[in-house]
């Protein structure tokens, strides 16, 4: 049996994990003007996910949300509203909320003390980054970052300038997804015995049926700016938000230019969850071979089929692929555990299975469910990732999900993705975040941003860091 403080060690890295960093916060936080004493809250980004974060951070004591930003004039004023009705309804007669079509913007303001992420995927690592290096504390949406490369600029960034972030991995909080912490602790505990394959659905894309087409641009969205580091090209409701409502999952999660797919979207969560249950969150594959089929002659661009096997030390095999129910397998010699969410929702637009009479989390024997004894090792304690995130920045500690473990886990997915992209198997240094003798896939770890300034590495070269 792994004793407690090795599991500790190995599970949440004792050199990227606890830290201390006296004099962290900026000057707003807890002042004397501070209402109620909470740390002063921006949301960035006020689509689907957006909303959903901010109505989270709302009912918790330790934030207050004090500025709302997007280039949808229409999402931010929506935000707005949001933020007021719900102070107001707690009984405050008058409720200040700042807004910004601007980033930047915000980030200039002193009284902030954090920001929430909550962008496109292809804007993480830009808005991560320059959140960091403004001194902001940071709960940034998942996958980390868009490539291999910005998820290194915000590992950089985040660690020099002494900042809290928070990924949004909720996987790893015991709310609402209890399943997965109960999977990990059993396979680390020895419940199944030698670990010896992962088995992992993430759920399939399809086309659209929509042949892509331009259309004429909102005058309420400044689709330039929305495009960022993104390739030119025209506009497309289909590939960014719907204007008139927040439902269902928008265009851009499915458009390659701006987020790569399930592999990155479902993959980031249960990739995550497989390498804490292998030790390997700040680690990662040893090989990856994929393959994938893609969208073609349609609105959306990513893949649809796919199959990818990956080989992980210890000799253990991790499998993804579209025809398996999602979750994990988690696979010994003595025995196999599932877990996945069941009907838990983090949106009420969450394509999650509902009306399914199976368990989130079964076992091929329910004995390897039995509760853990007094002894047994146990992850850190987080009832819920938003919680979890504010008591770190209190506490002066990293969270539940910091961002090097996020990297390894977007590292693993992305590398998933150029196998797919490449046709072939690759072999990967986690510790050197490379390719072995392969300046092809190499290459592939960064895009070629639109403009100069919205490159990562100028971003960090200008703070230099």
């Amino acid at each position: 049996m792994i004793r407690r403080r090795h599991f500790l060690g190995t599970a949440f890295g004792s050199t990227a994990g606890l830290l201390v960093m006296p004099n962290l916060f900026s000057g707003s936080l807890f002042a004397a003007d501070s209402p109620n004493k909470r740390i002063q809250i921006a949301q960035i980004g006020c689509g689907r996910m957006g909303i959903a974060d901010m109505q989270s951070l709302l009912s918790e004591k330790l934030a207050r949300v004090v500025a709302v930003c997007d280039i949808d004039s229409k999402r931010a004023a929506h935000a707005k509203t949001v933020v007021e009705k719900f102070y107001k309804k707690k009984g405050e007669a008058a409720v200040e909320v700042k807004v910004y079509s601007d980033y930047h913007e915000l980030l200039a303001n002193s009284e902030i003390d954090a920001v929430v992420n909550s962008t496109p995927d292809h804007w993480h690592g830009l808005v991560g980054v320059a959140a960091a290096i403004a001194g902001k504390h940071v709960y940034g949406q998942k996958p980390l970052a868009y490539d291999i490369a910005e998820g290194a600029a915000l590992c950089k960034a985040v660690r020099a300038k002494k900042v809290i972030f928070q990924t949004g991995s909720q996987q790893r909080s015991e709310s609402p997804f209890p399943a997965f912490r109960s999977a990990i602790e059993a396979v680390r505990n020895g419940r199944v015995g030698k670990l010896q394959s992962i088995r992992i659905g993430i759920g399939i894309d399809k086309v659209s049926g929509k042949k892509p087409a331009a259309m004429p641009v909102p005058e309420n969205f400044d689709y330039l700016a929305w495009l960022g580091p993104a390739p030119q090209q025209d506009y497309m409701e289909g590939r960014c938000h719907p204007q008139q409502s927040y439902d269902g999952r928008p265009g851009w999660i499915t458009t390659e230019d701006f987020g790569l797919g399930m592999i990155t979207n479902w993959g980031a969560h249960h990739l995550d969850i497989a390498h804490l249950a292998m030790g390997q969150q700040l680690g990662g594959p040893l090989s990856v071979e994929a393959k994938a089929d893609f969208m073609h002659d349609d609105v959306w661009t990513v893949h649809t089929k796919y199959h990818v096997e990956m080989l992980y030390p210890n000799e253990v095999s991790v499998t993804l692929d579209n025809n398996f129910e999602n979750g994990l397998t988690l696979e010994g010699d003595e025995g196999w555990i599932f877990c996945t969410r069941g009907e838990a929702k983090v949106t009420a637009s969450d394509p999650n299975v509902t009306g399914q009479a199976k368990s989130a989390l079964r076992a091929s024997d329910p004995k390897l469910l039995a509760p853990l004894g007094t002894e047994a090792e146990r992850l850190p304690e987080s009832a819920n990732q938003y919680r979890n995130w504010l008591e770190s920045i209190v506490a002066n500690r990293d969270p539940i999900a910091p961002v090097d473990q996020a990297a390894c886990s977007l590292n693993a997915c992305a590398v998933a993705w150029i196998s797919m992209k490449l046709g072939r198997k690759v072999q990967w240094d986690a510790a050197k975040s490379a390719f072995i003798n392969d300046d092809e896939a190499n290459a592939m770890r960064k895009r070629a941003p639109r403009k100069p300034e919205y490159d990562v590495a100028t971003l960090l070269q200008n703070a230099k860091i």
